[in-house]
């Protein structure tokens, strides 16, 4: 068939760059350089609008250049939507895009200058008012100042980045239409480069990012915390007679095995006899799949003695293979010592990190770690059995919950179990929370009476519903209002989820709102710096695992004074 020839204006037409002074040709370079640095009125009223809005409050503090990062991305979005606004307004007034006159562009700036500095003070108000919330008082006023000179560089990146795909569309389709009709050129010049963005971000640059970082990451893991010893017990991974190499624990599990409280320490909080703790592990250097490591780490669980003891935890962990010692630690203070835990790393990458890319490793570990627990300890007579438990914190949480089906297989298949900070996308937590009874928050719900799952924000405090029976098995989450990794979720970017339009938790301004895109946005930032808030707040759970165990164990032997000091213990050590 006959190929499709593009034909140049005629002199003189609208689309030829013409020059006064004698006709003569403008520079090519400048005139480029012009149209990439040229704005829409539309695109900047919607750049405008959103960079406000991105000084909310969400649920942490933030710095400076956290939110002038935010700002840039906002500014970004919006700009983008105001600029689609107005062509789809124009498509539908049937007319073609005029130039914005003087008087528009400065009534744009003076509108910018106040709104924009009304919406700054606004926020940094209310960064204070979130500091206060949480006792949080570092507070850097040059980064606050950097805050508009990092929007502006990270909305004119993106911009660029915009407008550079665009080029690549418009190349494509004059190559398309060689050969293609001006329609299906546009069609597919828009489908080939959309799939070309979506390749190199998600095939390229996450995949260079991921495996980058899990090389880095991976040098890390051959280190040693500092003041972490090998184990001279053999009740340790690691230790005499261990079936795990100490230096395949991997930094995490070596921290795991290496510390913790002695019998000695637990004698002298309970003022009784103890045991020495038993602690098993396996790092990713121990075997090649999570089926053979996680046979690994039982196997020295069983060599151990664990399956002795009178209380057995099983433990999923977060990204590099972190446990949190403050779940561990209350475990074992108020067990005296009678305990015993398992855990097994699955990934070299820090928690907020492995958090987005690790998930199906996450579900693997738990799965295949419970299971191989279970096979050994159900085969045991069952007067000599221990009280089987389950932890997990973050993504640790979604990886235990992965070795249930439901309410009755914990009640039927565990003692107790206790996760905390539990990812958004938790299967269980989001049915137990999705079909939570009528009246009840989403921050604080209540499933099928508290029979045996209930939620808190802070133990305590009560756990809510109060008066009502808690017998047998008791399944207990620990969640706190302002912690990003329990509310994040991509439908937050177009959904108002119900946590937001309800009373706000202890630690959550009142003034949040849900706004499109923006809040979707918020969150997402928050999420690397959810640890760094102080303890009781944010991501961070070490006091709350004394009374949470204290409730999920039911102890006998301690008073709330007793608790008190632990929860002291628990906070000097870690």
């Amino acid at each position: 068939m006959t190929p499709y020839t593009h034909k140049s204006p005629p002199d003189g037409s609208p689309g030829r760059e013409t020059a006064g002074n004698g006709g003569a040709a403008p520079d090519a370079g400048s005139a480029k350089r012009r149209r990439s640095l040229r704005l829409t009125l539309p695109g900047c009223w919607g750049a405008l609008l959103f960079a406000c809005l991105s000084f909310t409050p969400s649920l942490l503090p933030r710095g400076g250049v956290l939110q002038g990062l935010i700002c840039g991305i906002n500014a970004a979005i919006g700009y983008g939507l105001g600029v689609v606004a107005a062509y789809v307004w124009r498509a539908f007034a049937d007319r073609e895009a005029r130039h914005a006159s003087r008087t528009s562009w400065r009534v744009l700036i003076v509108c910018a200058i106040v709104l924009f500095g009304l919406s700054f003070g606004f926020g940094q108000y209310w960064q204070h008012e979130i500091r206060e919330l949480m006792g949080v008082t570092d507070f850097n006023a040059l980064t606050a100042v950097a805050c508009p000179f990092v929007a502006a560089l990270v909305f004119c990146l993106l911009l660029l980045a915009g407008r550079g795909l665009r080029r690549l569309y418009h190349w494509v389709t004059r190559v398309l239409r060689r050969w293609a009709g001006p329609r299906a050129a546009r069609v597919v010049g828009w489908l080939v480069v959309a799939g070309l963005a979506w390749s190199v971000v998600s095939g390229v640059l996450l995949s260079g990012f991921v495996n980058g970082a899990n090389e880095a990451f991976s040098l890390r893991d051959t280190e040693t915390p500092e003041g972490v010893h090998q184990p001279t017990s053999s009740l340790r991974s690691g230790g005499p007679g261990s079936l795990v190499p100490w230096d395949s624990l991997g930094r995490q599990g070596r921290a795991f095995t290496g510390s913790g409280p002695s019998a000695q320490d637990i004698g002298a909080f309970t003022h009784r006899p103890a045991l020495e703790p038993v602690r098993a592990y396996a790092g990713l250097e121990t075997s090649d799949d999570a089926e053979s490591r996680a046979e690994r780490a039982v196997a020295d669980l069983e060599r151990a003695g664990g399956f002795e003891r009178a209380r057995l935890l099983v433990v999923t962990t977060t990204g590099s293979g972190w446990v949190d010692p403050a779940a561990v630690d209350s475990f074992e203070y108020l067990g005296d010592g009678d305990a015993a835990t398992v855990a097994m790393q699955y990934s070299y990458l820090p928690s907020w990190l492995s958090y987005l890319v690790d998930q199906s490793k996450a579900r693997e570990a738990g799965r295949e770690l419970f299971d191989a627990v279970y096979d050994v300890w159900s085969k045991l007579p069952q007067d000599q059995r221990p009280r089987l438990f389950v932890a997990g914190e973050s993504l640790g949480s979604f990886g235990g919950e992965t070795a249930f089906s439901g309410e009755y297989d914990l009640r039927n298949r565990t003692a107790g179990t206790l996760f905390a900070g539990p990812p958004n996308f938790n299967t269980l937590f989001r049915e137990f929370s999705d079909q939570r009874d009528g009246g009840s928050p989403e921050i604080e719900p209540v499933y099928r009476q508290g029979r045996t799952v209930r939620f808190t924000e802070d133990p305590t405090t009560g756990i809510t519903p109060e008066g009502e029976p808690w017998d047998g098995t008791r399944v207990l989450y620990l969640m706190h209002p302002s912690d990003p990794i329990v509310w994040w979720s991509p439908e937050l970017a177009f959904t108002e989820p119900d946590w937001i339009g309800q009373a706000p938790g202890g630690d959550v301004l009142e003034g949040m709102f849900w706004v499109p895109f923006v809040t979707f946005w918020q969150v997402t930032a928050d999420l690397p710096f959810s640890t760094d808030v102080p303890d009781g707040h944010g991501h961070r759970y070490k006091a709350a695992y004394v009374d949470g165990w204290n409730a999920v164990m039911r102890p006998s032997g301690f008073t709330p004074q007793d608790l008190d000091r632990l929860r002291d213990i628990v906070q000097a050590d870690h």
